[in-house]
């Protein structure tokens, strides 16, 4: 059997010696006394399933490219001429069209080149698309390499070595670049966090 779990759903490892797990949806238990604790917040959701499981997200996330393997770069420009209508956020971080891309790590792509979240998909120009190409595959390296944001904690509690630069602990303080304060928005049914400065809406 296969457990799949999306995101929305915070896993960890307890320790052997852990006595409260606290609020759970699924513990697994070992034999050595750990164990797997699952806990679904808001849309998670997790799938106990034989290998056939019949999930559109799921089957779209396999057979996606992941963005930072190869074939991606052809795979990105590809997927523009379904697109343009879309916003750069509903682009890159809705449909899994892009795995590992959701709504916390688009925040410092979208820094990274420039983009405002609202901006249209068929108004970037050759230049703008490169740079939010080498802006997503410079990002993600980044947070892979450091374990993570600062904002999530990994299997074991740890919070990732990856300082973001737009995301609920930087809202309200001054752009690292131009100075202006970082604002929030709610858009598409989460959070964005910009500089109105850096990347304005066009």
């Amino acid at each position: 059997m296969h457990l799949s779990f999306n995101d929305g759903v915070n896993a960890r490892l307890a320790k052997p010696d852990s006595e409260n797990n606290g609020d759970y949806q699924l513990k697994i238990a070992f034999d050595d006394g750990s164990a797997l604790i699952f806990t679904v917040a808001m849309y998670g959701g997790l799938f106990l399933h034989n290998g056939t499981f019949n999930y559109d997200y799921y089957i779209k996330n396999l057979n996606a490219v992941q963005p930072l393997s190869e074939g991606y770069r052809d795979y990105y420009y590809k997927s523009f001429s379904e697109a343009s209508n879309m916003s750069v956020k509903a682009f890159l971080a809705t449909e899994q069209r892009f795995p590992g891309i959701g709504n916390g790590v688009l925040q410092d792509i979208l820094f990274e080149a420039g983009i405002h979240p609202k901006n249209k998909i068929g108004e970037l120009d050759d230049d703008r698309r490169s740079a939010l190409f080498d802006s997503i595959t410079k990002v993600l390296s980044e947070m892979t390499a450091n374990g993570g944001r600062n904002t999530e904690k990994d299997l074991f509690g740890e919070y990732g070595r990856y300082q973001t630069k737009m995301s609920k602990l930087t809202v309200g303080t001054e752009c690292r670049v131009c100075g202006e304060k970082i604002v929030k928005q709610n858009y598409l049914g989460g959070s964005v966090y910009f500089c109105p400065h850096c990347q304005t809406l066009k």
